[in-house]
């Protein structure tokens, strides 16, 4: 018999459905290593890195995260009208406001759900997933949309060596309703705010404002992600995995209880590290989508959770142990069952 999340009390949620929507162009690392003046060997040893996707100009954060929407509505048969609450985790979203799910919910044609967006950089999804599953809990919500989407590609500099082979962009969502029995696992979640400053985006908004002339004066620079990946790599290996085996703990579960593991997208260096201090055995399906699409940021799980879905059917209705973490730094997991068939 397989088993089940520990449940104190109250309603219950579960994911009904995941949706999500990828880029067209997948760019292999050939088209980057020369103007980082790398290697294509030298990005798979340290990242596992193969190739990413780019949104071109007709592909938005706005249109790629409506598209994941449709889908994942599809897959459990709702309109949108059924949803009463949309959460968007996002850092790429290019205006401050107001915000990308308003903007999905009128596209959609359904303005009055309650509606904002989240910025918990690459774990803004679990978080989203923690806050849909406390929502329904309480009774504030019933029915709740949680999107991933990212277009990194607008905010990374492709001339920098650390970053420029790692982002990429895209969109995934699920949908979140009511369960009898406990499908969601109680959150895992904080921060290392001493370090926030080991992944940013400079500059700010402010000092976009004050060039002269927005950008074209010589010297001008459009915000752009950085990061100091040994210290972001310490941190993620050697934090997540405790983290993640105490949202197993929350659940009443340990790692054998596991069928899949999915993990924000980073690095597979990372992944597999943390699989292995946590004692993961051969049987747990391990997500590795950053091979082929790259870190995603916000929509690295949903869409590391829909192609394995699709590569393992079987995985449906199974445990998962999620774990998201980045900019912040700011972390949060937790152990969910897999939506059914579609």
């Amino acid at each position: 018999m397989s088993k089940v999340i520990a449940s104190k009390s109250g309603s219950e949620s579960r994911i009904l459905s995941v949706g999500s929507y990828r880029p067209k162009r997948l760019v292999p690392n050939s088209e980057i290593v020369d103007r980082i003046e790398s290697s294509d060997e030298w990005i798979q040893q340290r990242t596992g890195i193969e190739s990413r996707r780019f949104a071109d100009d007709s592909e938005s954060v706005l249109d790629m995260a409506t598209w994941a929407v449709e889908d994942a509505l599809a897959k459990a048969k709702l309109a949108i009208s059924d949803i009463d609450t949309l959460i968007v985790a996002t850092v790429t979203f290019p205006f401050q406001m107001p915000s990308a799910a308003t903007a999905i919910l009128q596209r959609l044609g359904h303005p009055t759900a309650a509606a904002f967006d989240i910025n918990a950089a690459c774990a803004g999804f679990s978080y989203g997933i923690s806050m849909a599953h406390d929502f329904i809990k309480a009774g504030t919500s019933k029915t709740v949309l949680v999107v991933g989407a990212e277009k990194i590609s607008d905010f990374t500099d492709p001339d920098d060596r650390a970053t420029a082979f790692i982002f990429a962009d895209g969109a995934g969502a699920v949908v979140i309703g009511q369960s009898r029995e406990a499908g969601i696992g109680p959150v895992e979640w904080g921060s290392d705010a001493d370090n926030r400053d080991a992944i940013q985006m400079n500059p700010s908004w402010i000092d976009v404002r004050d060039v002269e002339t927005q950008l074209t004066k010589a010297g001008s620079k459009w915000p752009n992600i950085s990061q100091e990946g040994q210290k972001v790599y310490r941190w993620a290996v050697f934090s997540m995995s405790k983290a993640a085996v105490k949202a197993m703990e929350a659940a009443g579960l340990t790692v054998n209880d596991i069928a899949a593991f999915i993990p924000h997208q980073a690095n597979m260096r990372i992944i597999e590290t943390m699989a292995k201090e946590m004692g993961m055995p051969d049987s747990v399906v391990i997500a590795d989508d950053v091979r082929v699409n790259g870190n995603t940021s916000a929509a690295s799980i949903p869409l590391a959770m829909d192609i394995l879905l699709d590569q393992h059917p079987e995985l449906h209705g199974k445990l998962a142990l999620l774990i998201g973490y980045g900019a912040g730094l700011v972390y949060a997991g937790q152990v969910v069952e897999l939506p059914p068939k579609p």
